[in-house]
C-alpha cells in the first residue's frame, strides 16, 4: 500500500519553532513529528512512501534518507512553490491503486490499515477521516422569528461538528480534477468532485486525535505522547543512526 505525506508547509501557526525547523521534524518529546506518523504507517502495511516536501526540504532529506532505517521505501516530491492540500498530489506519479494522503502533522491512534480496506470496499472517489468535534459558544445564543421576537434563549451552547482529520483516501480517477502545479485546497477537490457526480464518504474515528497547528497543540503532544506512548508506537524507537568512524 502507498502513502503520501503532506510536509512541505511552513508551518507558521507554530512559529517560533518552524522558523529555521520544519514542522515535520520538531520533535515530540523524543522523536520527530513525521518519525511517528511514518512509523505507524510501516506498521498497519505502507511501506511506500511519498514526502511532499518544500519549505527546508534540504533537512528533512538529511534526516530520513530513502526510508531504510524506518524499514519503508521513502522518495521525496519537491513542491517549487506552496500548492495548498490538494495541489502537491499532481506532482505525484500515479498509481493503479488508491493513495492514502494525509498531513505530515498529526498525531492519532487511527488504524490506516482498517481506513484504507474501508475504502477499497466502499469504493468512492475519495474517502475522509472524519473526528467529532464539540465547540462551545461562550456567549448566550438568541433564536428569532420573522419578525424579531425572540422564540428561545440559549446560553453558552456546545455543538458536534464531524471535522476532517487530514487524512484520506484517493482513488486514481481524483488525480483528472487536479490541475497539474496549481494550488488546489482540499475543500476545493472535494466541491469538485461532488460538481461532477462523484462519491465521496466519511470514515468515522472517535479514538484519540490531535492537529498539531499551535504552539499550546505542541506542548500537548508532548505530554499526551510520553503518557500516552505505547497507544502511538507498539515497538521501541530504534537509535538514530550514528557515525562513528571518528571514535
Amino acid at each position: 500500500m502507498r502513502a503520501v505525506i503532506l510536509a512541505g508547509g511552513k508551518g507558521t501557526r507554530l512559529a517560533p519553532y518552524t522558523t529555521v525547523f520544519p514542522k515535520p521534524l520538531i520533535p515530540v518529546r523524543d522523536t520527530p513529528i513525521l518519525e511517528i506518523v511514518i512509523r505507524q504507517l510501516r506498521e498497519h502495511g505502507f511501506h511506500d512512501i511519498i514526502l511532499s516536501v518544500g519549505y527546508l526540504a534540504r533537512l528533512m532529506k538529511t534526516y530520513f534518507g530513502d526510508g531504510s532505517h524506518l524499514g519503508v521505501n521513502l522518495t521525496y516530491s519537491m513542491e517549487e512553490r506552496p500548492l495548498g492540500t490538494a495541489g502537491p498530489l499532481s506532482l505525484v506519479s500515479l498509481s493503479e491503486e488508491p493513495t492514502l494522503v494525509m498531513n505530515g502533522d498529526l498525531l492519532t491512534t487511527l488504524d490506516y490499515g482498517d481506513f484504507y480496506r474501508y475504502h477499497c470496499q466502499m469504493g468512492p472517489a475519495l474517502t475522509i477521516g472524519l473526528y467529532p468535534r464539540r465547540v462551545k459558544i461562550d456567549l448566550g445564543v438568541l433564536k428569532t422569528n420573522g419578525g424579531g421576537e425572540i422564540v428561545e434563549y440559549v446560553e453558552k451552547p456546545e455543538f458536534e461538528h464531524q471535522v476532517s482529520m487530514g487524512i484520506y483516501v484517493i482513488d486514481p480517477s481524483v488525480h483528472t480534477l487536479i490541475p497539474y502545479n496549481q494550488r488546489l485546497d482540499f475543500p476545493e477537490l472535494v466541491a469538485r468532485l461532488l460538481a461532477d457526480g462523484r462519491r465521496v464518504i466519511g470514515y468515522r474515528f472517535e479514538g484519540y486525535w490531535l492537529d498539531i497547528g499551535r504552539p499550546d497543540d505542541y506542548e500537548r503532544a508532548c505530554a499526551e505522547f510520553e503518557r500516552l506512548r505505547p497507544l502511538f508506537l507498539r515497538e521501541p524507537i530504534a537509535p538514530a543512526l550514528v557515525d562513528n568512524s571518528a571514535a
